[in-house]
Parts: C-alpha cells; structure tokens; sequence
C-alpha cells in the first residue's frame, strides 16, 4: 500500500492538496518570524509552541490523516472536499480566536475558538466512524481508529485548555489541569495521530513492504497508548503525581511495539532520505521526552512545580517531534501533491531531499545544544540557526512549485529537464553532515566570540620568577550567598594551584583573577576546574558579573613564603588592574536627541477586561539611550527601561512567566502581592523561565522589580516596572499618566552602571521612564479644563521623589492606600490643595489637576538637583 498514492484521479486532488497544504505553510511561517523576533513579541513563547502545534501541525493533520482515511477504507470520506474546506476553515478562524484570545486576556475569544476547534474535532470523528460503516475493511481498516482517537483528544484538550485560561481556584489546580491539557494534546491528538500514520506511512516512505504483523501490532499498540493516557487523566483528576511516571511507562511501551516493526524493515532498507531521516530522529525526541515527562514527574515536590518545569519540553516536542514529523511527511508528499509525471515528481523529489543530511544534523544538534546548560549567546546562536535549518523547507517548497509551474508551461520532456535542473548539483549525504556538523560548530563558536567569559580563558601564570616545589596545592572554593568561600586561600611559594570552584549559589558567577586566568560564567550548581600554575606572589581574584564584586565577592590568593619584593610588585599590579571604571563625562542634558527619537510611552490605558492577567516578562539585555548621545547597557523587561506597566482592579490575579533570556541570573518581585518570596521570587539562570502569580488584594501603584543581588545594581540596570490596581470606585479623567522615576549611575560607556556610584549614592541622572529629560522633547498633552491624572512611583534604587507640575496645584492626591486630598469623601474640602507628592524609594501615588490656561506646565521632582539631572519634563495644554 503507498499512502501517497490517492485512490481517486490524480489530477484531480492535486490542486486540492497544493491549495490547502498553504495554511500549513502559512501557520510556519507565522511561527519561524515570532521565533525569530521573539524578544520583541508579548507572549512569544506561547505563541510559538501553538502557532506551531494548534495551527500548523493540527492543520497538517485535518488535511493527511483524511486522505489517508480514504485510503486505509479504501472508500471517500462523506462530504468529499467541500466539507473538508469548510472544517479547515473553522478550524482556523476558531485556532485564531483561541491564540489571540490568550493572547490579549479575553477568554469569551477562547470560549469561541475552543467551541469552533471541539466542533471541527467531533465532524472529524463522525465523517471517519461513517466512513467505516459499509467500508471494505482490509487489515489496515482499523488503523482508522487511531484518528478517532485522537480527534477525541483534541476535543477533551481544547477544553481542558479552555478552563486553563480562566483564573484557576489554586496553582495546585492549575498544574494539573496544565498537566492533563499538554499530555492530552502532544500524546493524544498529535501522537496518536503521528503514530498511527507512521505504520503505513514509514514502508511507504522507504519504498519497501511492510513487515507482516505490524497492523496487529499497531492495533495493541492503539489499546496500550490509551490506556497510558487514561492514566495521566486518572493522576490529574485525583491529583497521585506520581501515577505519571508509570503511565509515561504504559505509553512508551505502545510506542515500542510500534516502533520494533518499523526497526526490522530500516535494517534491511535504512533511511536515507530526508522525509524518513527526519521521522526517524522525530521519534527519538518523542521518546526523550517522555522519559523527560517522568523524571519531572517524580522530582517535583507538588503539582505547581511540574506546571512550571513541563516548559522544558517546549522545544524538544514542537520543534524536535512534531516540526519534524510534519516537514519530513510534507516532503514525501510534495512530489505527490505536484504531480507532473514520473520526470517532474523525480525532480521534485530530488528537491525536497536537497542537502538532506545537513539540515537534520543542523537542526537536531542545534535543538540537543538548546536545551543543554549552556551560555546564553551560544544558545541564542545555535536556536537561531536550528530555525533555519526547519525553516529551510520553505524555500525547497518553493523551488518545488516553480519546478511544477515550469514544467505546466513546457510542453518537451527535454525543454521540461532543462528549465527545472537550476540548483546545483547534490551534495553526497555524509559530506552534508559534515558541512551540518560545521555549521554548528561555527555557531557555538561566535556564540563564545559574543561572550568571552564563556570560554574559561586561561591567562599568564603568577609565578612571579618563584622557583618551581613540584608539588600541587588544590584547593576546593564555593560561590555561595553572593561570597567565595573561603575567601583566603593559602598556597606555599612555588607550588602549583589548582582551585576546584563550584557554584552552589542560584545565581550565575565567575571568578576572575588578576594573572588573567578566569572561569567563564558558572550557572548554579556547575563546577570548573581552574589551573594557576606555579604561585609565586599574592593572587587577587573577584566576580566580574555587574555588581558582584561590590557585594563582598572576593577572593585572595596568598603565597605564604614570597620574596617581600614579589608582594610589592602584586601591589602595583593589583592597583593597575582595579575593576573601576574609568572617569566618563558628565551628560550634556542641553542636547537634542536624534530625530529617529521616540519617547516612552507615558498614557495609561485602562485595564484590560477580565480577571485573570497572563503575561510574559522576558529578561534582556539591550544597549540603549538614556540621555542625548548617552548609550548604556540595560538590563529590562520585554526591552524597555521600565517594562511594561501592568493594570488590574482589586482581586484580580495576575499570572507572570518569567523569561531570562539574558547572561546572568534574574528574577522578579511583584510588591503587589503578598505571598512567600521563596520559590517565585528565587533567581532563575539564563534560558529559565518560572511562573509567578498573585492576586491583587489592595489598591496601589505597586512596584516590580528584579531582586536578584545586588538588587541595587539590578534596578538601576533598568529592571523595574509599575503596577496599578485601581482604587475602587476610581472615577475616569480626560488624561490618565504614569511616570517611574530611577536613577542611572554611568560606567564606561556603552557598560553597565558604576556599583562604585551606586554604592555611594551618587547618581549620574535622574529620570522619568527610563531617559533624561525626554518629555521636554516630546510633552504630555492636555487642553484646558481636562481633567489630569498622573500615576508617579519612585522605583529608586536610592532615591524617592518630590513631584511637582510647575504652574498647577492639585486637588486630589492619593498614596499608599488612601486619599490624602480629595476623593470621595472630598478631604480638604473646595478650598484644599497641595503642591507635591511625596514618595521615598518604591512608594508610589497619583494626583490629579486641571490646568487653567494654555501653556506649557514643567513637571518635575522637586528636590531640585534631581530635577537638574535630569527628572523633569513638560505637560503642554492647549485650547
């Protein structure tokens, strides 16, 4: 049987196939540009995993596993392709609905999607069980059930999806419906689905007979892999955990007796073309996750945390099982979609196989170095170019179609061979994998090229002209609570040291030392060896990650011994390679920015309908402005200094990923939440992520910020944010304001901040929203009489603010909880007023005016010297 053989006309399902197989393509290609430009898209983890599986695999699923329902009944399905169109079509409007509605917190757009996607899930259930009534029924006949099965999870996981997105009575809850809504979706409708196919789609694929008891294998195999998934149901419901693990058992045994038959025919005709490479490592990634899913299962001390941790497998199982599956099947089957005859399908084919071996080792050792420890940059690099490699199907696609085209307009067989053989000529497979394997090796290395420390440069030895022992001094050191201990080591004059570091500590550290040997960045619990050679003199070492050698991270090599001469040359060595930074000058705020300028966005739109508040924060850093001519490097959320100003009314819960996309460890702290610091607000290593919810139980202008040490470094990186929770009753105004006033502390230009200043409380701006000066250049506007409220937190890190609009007085000021003048109850009566809003660090507040006549009305701190630094701004009123 060749599934790719359709048993009506060929010519007429071609066009059928080419036409809809677009959504596919579409929803890839919507998912490679969020991928690709993920730091700059509001929920992009999200979006990528079910723009991925909910559009473009679930897609690819609706169209082939019809057709190869026709196929294994031997009989066309009810409806023929008008019906198949119009579930295609509610299918995307309704997967539409379901991501935006997340998306953007409106859960009546997920209710609707989640009722088209259950319809579309229930039609394709019932045309396949109609389909078997009266059906020939050959021994593959029952394989259709794996499709009825599968089209049953779908429906039960959308809804189990559904009920995700509404606010949830505890984390408990939450995690096992998240648990339940995954396996049901990736095991139930994609694995079944995938697995089922494979039994017939994998001989055909290979050119070769099936393996005579693989259908009745299969058919166990369907009863054992349910069975697993009925288990994770049983776990969630009742909430035993641990009954994951052997459920992960029962399915990977379904998933054995499916596989030994497709093993016993690749050893008599191994795969060698891209299609059956790429099923072949799909199914190992499949398996690795599964094996994945169980340990997680057992090590997680509660259902939250297998919530929280279940992210990991994001990638593997879209990107490594599923992307997989689905471009390796659409590459078998493009030559048939196209069709054109045996001469045009051969070179279609040859297409589609198109450096073969080089995209599967590019992609799969880019996904296997993605999900390993590794540094940031590397990671960023290879994930960059693992994309590339799936993405690379695009454009065979595309080569594809021309070819096909071609060859509709030639009408010689000879003309038709010319036109199309444009490419150049293959590239023998193992060469391929080579050219894979180096594509990758360059990736890691201009991701260690990016971050130096990465690579555990070793530099000159500190012998100091000490005479060699021949003996080894090793010596074991920690980073542990922002220290190295010990923070003395000892070593005889002219032995050799060996220091074994290990970073105990949840943060990301390094040791640097004054010879020029260092570690490279540590993440936590990982340990490096570091080999200093003969010492001979005194040895300074310290943490170079911003801000944590300020905090005590030191660490001092003494060479008991040395020659008095040796110690006073490390003095003057020591004082030449001081970590301070160098002089800067003082800002000219005076300047005028670029005219590509753009000022932070200061409104405050509403709060967004419903109760439940689902967004993601990514940790990145970013060279930016922070004054005319005046770059630094920041460290923000979702890529703004501050980020993203959230917005919820009282009792709202607010559901926060965390995303540390940066080089070094991260976290948040949400003061508009009251719970136990301990697991949300704990440093998360570069490539983490953690999951951070509270509810809103009092009214406020919260701050968020990161509160990793030194957080005094961290905030004045720019990690800060604003939380508003309206008061009750909170009457709406003309024009609504927020301001977060910081401090910059400048280091070396284009660097990160000066601890030193820090430190010392020496400030070299002050400012509204992240720039100097920048509402001078761009003013708020309001007219006369409008009603004005400003939103103001002093998010620090050391310094409160005065707030003051010069020319304005203000008849409603509100901090801290309560009405301090105006409100409800009208304190301070008609004639009340006040000049300034008072904050210290991290309070925060609103007042509110109407400004009498056109003009232009400074607002500024009012404790002048910030003011002069750069706090200040306009509100320009007109008639």
């Amino acid at each position: 049987m060749n599934l790719g053989r359709p048993t009506r006309p060929p010519m007429a399902r071609r066009p059928w196939h080419v036409t809809v197989n677009a959504l596919v393509v579409a929803w890839f290609l919507a998912a490679f540009v969020v991928a690709v430009a993920h730091r700059w898209i509001p929920e992009a983890n999200y979006l990528m995993v079910h723009l991925t599986l909910l559009g473009a695999v679930t897609t690819a699923i609706l169209i082939w596993s019809a057709h190869f329902a026709d196929t294994l009944l031997g009989r066309p399905a009810p409806g023929g392709q008008g019906l198949i169109f119009l579930r295609l079509g509610v299918h995307t409007v309704s997967a539409i609905c379901v991501i935006v509605g997340i998306a953007t917190d409106r859960w009546p757009l997920v209710v609707v999607g989640g009722v088209g996607i259950t319809l579309v899930a229930l039609a394709h259930v019932v045309v396949i069980l109609l389909q078997r009534r009266g059906a020939l029924m050959a021994r593959f006949g029952a394989l259709s059930l794996f499709y009825v099965c599968a089209g049953l999870c779908l429906a039960v996981g959308v809804w189990l999806g559904v009920m995700l997105a509404r606010t949830t009575p505890s984390a408990e809850v939450e995690g096992r419906l998240y648990t339940a809504h995954t396996t049901t979706m990736l095991l139930g409708w994609v694995g079944l689905t995938v697995l089922g196919t494979l039994v017939v789609l994998w001989p055909t694929m290979l050119r070769t007979k099936m393996v005579p008891g693989a259908p009745l294998a299969a058919r166990r195999a369907m009863v054992v892999l349910v069975a697993g998934l009925a288990v994770i149901w049983v776990a969630a419901a009742t909430g035993q955990r641990l009954l994951v693990v052997p459920a992960v058992a029962v399915y990977l045994t379904g998933i054995v007796l499916i596989v030994r038959p497709m093993v016993a025919i690749a050893r008599d005709k191994p795969p060698r073309s891209y299609a059956t490479l790429s099923a072949t490592t799909a199914v190992v990634w499949l398996v690795g996750c599964l094996l994945t899913l169980a340990v997680l299962a057992a090590t997680a001390p509660d259902w939250a945390a297998l919530r929280e941790s279940l992210g990991v497998l994001a990638a593997p199982y879209a990107a490594g099982f599923a992307g997989q599956v689905l471009l390796g099947a659409l590459s078998y089957l493009a030559p048939v979609m196209l069709g054109g005859g045996p001469r045009v399908v051969r070179r279609v084919d040859e297409e589609m196989n198109r450096a073969a071996g080089a995209r599967i080792v590019v992609v799969n050792l880019s996904l296997l170095l993605f999900v390993l420890p590794l540094p940031s940059l590397v990671r960023v690099t290879t994930s960059l170019l693992g994309l590339a490699g799936l993405a690379s199907f695009l454009v065979l696609l595309g080569r594809a179609l021309w070819a096909r085209r071609q060859a509709d307009r030639e009408s010689s067989g000879a003309v038709i061979a010319a036109s199309i053989s444009t490419g150049p000529p293959p590239v023998p497979r193992r060469l391929g994998a080579l050219y894979g394997v180096g594509a990758v090796a360059l990736a890691v290395v201009l991701g260690v090229a990016g971050d130096p420390a990465a690579a555990g440069l070793t530099g000159s030895s500190a012998d100091d002209g000490a005479a060699a022992t021949g003996r080894t001094t090793t010596v074991r050191v920690e980073a542990r609570d922002m220290r190295f201990v010990p923070d003395v080591v000892e070593v005889p004059a002219g032995d050799r040291l060996v220091v074994e570091l290990v970073n105990t500590d949840d943060d990301v550290h390094d040791l640097v030392l004054d010879n020029g040997v260092r570690s490279g960045r540590m993440s936590a619990g990982e340990t490096v060896e570091l080999d200093l050679g003969v010492v001979g003199r005194d040895v300074e070492g310290w943490c170079s990650v911003a801000g944590h050698r300020q905090m005590g991270m030191t660490l001092d090599v003494v060479a008991v011994g040395a020659a008095p001469a040796a110690a006073a040359d490390h003095g003057d060595h020591a004082s030449s390679s001081s970590a301070a930074d160098p002089a800067h000058e003082q800002p000219d705020l005076r300047a005028e920015p670029d005219e590509d300028f753009t000022a932070h966005p200061a409104e405050l739109p509403p709060a967004p309908a419903g109760k439940l508040h689902q967004v993601t924060l990514t940790v990145g850093e970013v060279t930016a402005e922070v004054a005319p001519g005046v770059e630094q490097e920041r460290w923000t959320f979702n890529g703004t200094d501050p980020g993203p100003t959230l917005r919820g009314t009282v009792g709202d819960v607010f559901e926060i990923t965390l995303v540390n996309d940066g080089t070094i460890g991260h976290s948040i702290d949400f003061h508009a939440g009251a719970l136990a610091p301990d697991e949300p607000m704990r440093t998360i290593a570069p490539g983490e992520s953690l999951v951070y919810r509270f509810t809103a139980e009092r009214a406020g202008i919260w701050m968020y910020h990161c509160s990793t040490a030194s957080m005094s470094m961290h905030i004045a990186q720019g990690m800060v944010g604003a939380v508003v929770i309206d008061p009750p009753g909170l009457e709406p105004v003309d024009r609504e304001y927020v301001l977060v006033q910081s401090e910059v502390y400048l280091g070396e230009a284009g660097g990160t901040a000066d601890a030193d200043a820090i430190a010392s409380e020496q400030p070299d701006l002050v400012v509204f929203n992240g720039y100097a000066n920048q509402y001078d250049h761009e003013p708020l506007i309001a007219r006369v009489g409008e009603r004005v409220r400003v939103w103001v937190l002093a998010a620090g890190p050391n310094r409160g603010s005065a707030f003051h609009v010069v020319g304005g007085q203000f008849d409603t000021v509100w901090s801290e909880g309560a009405y301090r003048l105006g409100g409800p109850e009208g304190i301070g009566g008609a004639s009340g007023g006040a000049q300034v809003l008072p904050l210290v660090p991290a309070q925060g507040g609103f007042v509110e005016l109407e400004l009498p006549e056109a003009g232009h009305y400074p607002v500024v701190s009012h404790a002048m010297v910030d003011a002069e630094r750069g706090a200040h701004g306009i509100i320009r009123v007109t008639e």
